[in-house]
């Protein structure tokens, strides 16, 4: 594996590489990397012939008082992982390489972010596009791999692409949980002892609602009040928002959607978590 700092570099490589032939998967992070971050590391090394994963840690998607100093950091230990994921090449650049001037140019991606995070954070999407559409451009055509645990994120990114048609396609991989049930994430590491222990209610309030769905409930209302329930139970987790939306849009489901999406975000201790699983509620008869 390669580490690459600059730019120019990184598009003389890929480009030289695709010229040969060969094909490009873009795994793109913020580093401190985790079993989650792994698992997209391993799906594009088996889909593309060259692997690029970038760490960088964005600052245009975190809004004044969030944890962008705070905000874990493992160099050394994230490269030794992505190498044992499947990276050839890991682009590791500094804020100066990325933003030499303050940016002017930023990218917002209409309705799909604005509920949920875009509500709870409404500089973080922004953010995100912004960052997101800049390495596209570094990277070219590719294959994008982005985690389901960040269901909206996912949505706003393929969006993106296809807007700009951008020659970049956006790959969804399935969550992956710590044995408890949490959903892997870098914030993970603020959890210590009983906000550790409290973070799983995330999934086992999901769980309860997607269990309600499969034996048959159609009322979206009575879902989310029962996963706000089973949060509520717990006096270390507070509750920011629980949805069940339209899996496709984020948007309340018709009666004639039948593929839902239940997401919940929270602040558990010193960290911010969020979680969603799908269900498939029965049709409307």
């Amino acid at each position: 594996m390669e580490i690459v700092r600059t730019i120019p570099s990184l598009r003389r490589m890929l480009d030289a590489h695709r010229c040969a032939g060969g094909t490009v998967g873009l795994v793109p992070t913020m580093g401190y990397l985790h079993e989650g971050h792994q698992s997209l590391m391993e799906r594009s090394a088996a889909e593309t012939d060259l692997t690029v994963s970038t760490v960088f840690v964005n600052p245009l998607q975190f809004a004044p008082g969030e944890d962008l100093d705070a905000y874990p950091s493992d160099p050394d230990g994230d490269a030794s992982t992505a190498e044992a994921a499947g990276t050839d090449l890991l682009f590791m650049p500094e804020g100066q390489e990325m933003y030499p001037t303050p940016p002017q140019t930023t990218v917002t991606v209409g309705a799909i972010a604005e509920p949920l995070e875009g509500a709870s954070r409404p500089t973080f999407f922004a953010g995100v596009a912004t960052v997101v559409a800049k390495l596209f451009a570094i990277a070219g055509p590719c294959r994008a791999y982005f985690g389901e645990k960040d269901f909206q994120q996912l949505l706003v990114v393929r969006q993106l692409a296809h807007d700009l048609s951008l020659p970049v396609a956006v790959v969804g991989c399935a969550i992956v949980r710590e044995p408890d049930g949490l959903a892997m994430s870098s914030r993970n590491a603020y959890l210590q002892g009983a906000d550790r222990a409290a973070a799983s209610v995330l999934q086992r309030a999901l769980l309860h609602g997607a269990a309600l769905v499969d034996a048959g409930e159609t009322d979206v209302d009575v879902v989310r009040q029962a996963i706000e329930g089973v949060v509520g139970a717990e006096p270390r987790a507070d509750l920011d928002y629980v949805a069940v939306v339209a899996a496709a849009t984020l948007l309340p489901p018709g009666p004639d959607v039948t593929e839902l999406r239940l997401l919940i975000a929270a602040q558990v201790g010193p960290a911010r978590l969020i979680d969603n699983i799908g269900a498939t509620r029965t049709a409307a008869s």
